[in-house]
């Protein structure tokens, strides 16, 4: 790109930025670099800038860079979730591709600094994944390239089995901690505490046995347990477990609203661009890119930029009182006549503050909205001797909630630490809580002997529609017998 293509886009950036403000977006401001096609799909794999090194981000790399050469797929952006954010544009792309994707980035912008689950984010993280970086670099030049690359290979494996609820900092109870707390349950002050006197209540309750079990409760955070009572971890294990959950952490919000942030932007490029001025072969343009991105789902995925914003503009027709062109026989369902009028506008910024992919799909997904988007559920059958898919429901109630039950967290086995000391020889037990999808056991198989590289005891999981069945890895042997 020329100095005189860098004027022009600075200009069309200042253009697009006001618009999007006098449309009632608020953002953080935004650092814009235009990048080549390599340091976008470096940045896409990598998740984070400056993030360490693993031979894992490399295969991502090569995946996305293989795709985009034979034209099956295409970032047109990147955008982190910063304050200042800091987005990057594709140096191939056309000057009108730069103003669609400048006022996509400025809805996402919107999106992470108003959304209720972009609150706790660390808004610095890429300055703290830089210190990561240079963390890990020093283990590597201390211990040795090959033991911290396999020590990450066992904490990757595991990298989305952490308490999606958890904030940082973090602190876990202590043993002596939990044990003080069942004996001593904290009271809340109420207005009849002047009628008995608590304490001397509290002298004639026998004191409770002390427990002896790590956890005392199923503890969702396995990288956190490992991380706090793996006995034989050194420091810099358990500062690469930590740094590992702090960055994964940090993605959880965009986790739980991939298809409302990408729906979200994507009203926005609409709206906006609709709104500047482009000539006649730029708007036809404009209008072939953002049908492209918004094209419809294929059979066996969902396309969220098209899923998010069809709902929204739901959302606005109903709360506008418009009725539905395609559907009007299920709009008597969908929109009261004591709605108010002409608010919709109003009401997709107020969606946009307060909900998440789930809370969105189970409000908003209407009968209507699941017949134009196609949605259905299907499974595999036997058909003259070879495996077909077949449609299996259409009812719109039963594929909101078969959508929204493979969205339960984020669709990956729900796994409890249940006993850090199992059978009383420091033996790590954990179950996995069956939701009526069977664990895939080559993938359990291989991570037990991960978990193993970090606990270096015997690892076993109790899997099973009733928890009857264990696999179990010693070091030498891996078993599987009933629980």
């Amino acid at each position: 790109m020329d100095r005189a293509e860098r004027a022009e886009l600075e200009r069309w950036i200042d253009i697009i930025t006001q618009k999007a403000a006098e449309l009632g977006l608020d953002f953080y401001p935004v650092h814009f670099e235009v990048v080549p096609d390599h340091v976008i799909y470096e940045l896409g794999s990598y998740g984070l800038p400056a993030r360490f090194s693993h031979w894992t981000f490399g295969r991502d790399y090569h995946i996305q860079k293989t795709m985009y050469e034979y034209g099956m797929a295409k970032i047109y952006e990147i955008v982190f979730n910063t304050d200042p954010c800091q987005a990057f544009l594709l140096e191939s792309n056309s000057m009108l591709a730069h103003k669609f994707v400048v006022a996509h980035v400025l809805g996402h912008n919107d999106f992470f600094k108003n959304n209720v689950y972009f609150e706790q984010t660390d808004r610095k993280m890429i300055e703290k994944v830089r210190l990561h970086s240079n963390r890990i670099r020093r283990y590597e030049e201390e211990y040795g390239p090959l033991v911290v690359e396999e020590f990450l290979d066992a904490v990757l494996s595991i990298e989305y089995h952490f308490d999606i609820h958890a904030t940082a900092p973090f602190h876990r109870k202590t043993p002596e901690e939990y044990e003080q707390e069942r004996r001593h349950p904290t009271r809340h002050a109420t207005e009849f505490d002047d009628l008995w006197n608590i304490s001397e209540e509290r002298a004639l309750q026998p004191e409770p046995a002390p427990t002896r079990r790590i956890p005392p409760e199923p503890d969702y955070d396995l990288l956190g347990f490992l991380r706090d009572y793996a006995p034989e971890l050194e420091r810099w294990q358990r500062d690469i477990l930590s740094m590992i959950r702090e960055e994964m952490l940090y993605f959880v919000p965009q986790m739980r609203t991939k298809i409302m942030n990408e729906g979200w932007a994507s009203y926005w490029h609409e709206r906006i661009l609709s709104e500047i001025d482009l000539t006649p072969e730029e708007h036809f343009e404009f209008r072939r890119m953002h049908s492209a991105v918004l094209s419809p789902s294929s059979r066996m995925s969902l396309n969220p930029y098209y899923v998010g914003y069809t709902i929204f503009k739901d959302i606005e027709r109903r709360w506008n009182g418009e009725p539905d062109p395609d559907y009007p026989e299920t709009d008597w369902r969908e929109a009261p006549l004591t709605r108010p009028q002409g608010e919709g506008l109003q009401k997709i910024f107020e969606v946009r503050q307060l909900e998440c992919d789930t809370s969105f799909l189970r409000k908003y997904l209407t009968e209507g909205l699941v017949k134009r988007l196609d949605l259905y559920t299907y499974k595999q059958e036997e058909v003259n001797g070879e495996l077909v898919w077949v449609v299996q429901e259409t009812d719109w109630r039963k594929v909101r909630d078969t959508l929204l039950d493979s969205m339960t967290n984020f669709g990956i086995p729900v796994i409890t630490v249940e006993d850090g000391d199992y059978q009383r020889r420091g033996e790590l037990l954990l179950r996995h809580h069956y939701d009526g999808k069977p664990l895939d056991k080559d993938y359990a198989r291989r991570t037990l002997r991960y978990i193993y590289q970090i606990w270096k005891r015997p690892v076993h999981i109790q899997t099973g529609p009733g928890g009857e069945e264990m696999i179990s890895w010693d070091g030498k042997e891996l078993i599987e017998e009933p629980a």
